[in-house]
């Protein structure tokens, strides 16, 4: 395998980092992508995992689109993208 191919085992280990107000997303690996029909990445979705334990509360989740993904680095994930703009959604 090439050099500039990376295996989705390892990535679900890197975090996930907005260098655009120092945010950490925590792991891909308890995130998810949704990929298109195309085999292209679309959305980045993070499980907002800040708020505390509660039985009755709805799960908050934050879309983001993946152009806002600017590298894939050793160990991270950087996006660069404003709190206004995400999307976030209670499941």
């Amino acid at each position: 395998m090439g050099d500039n191919i990376k295996l989705y085992s390892e990535m679900e280990r890197y975090e996930i980092i907005n260098i655009n107000d120092g945010e950490k997303y925590n792991y891909l690996g308890n995130n998810d992508i949704i990929i298109d029909t195309n085999g292209e990445f679309k959305v980045l979705i993070i499980h907002n995992s800040k708020g505390k334990f509660n039985f009755f509360s709805n799960e908050e989740f934050y879309e983001i689109p993946w152009d806002y993904v600017k590298k894939i680095g050793a160990k991270t994930i950087i996006i660069d993208i404003e709190e206004k703009i995400i999307k976030k959604t209670k499941m």
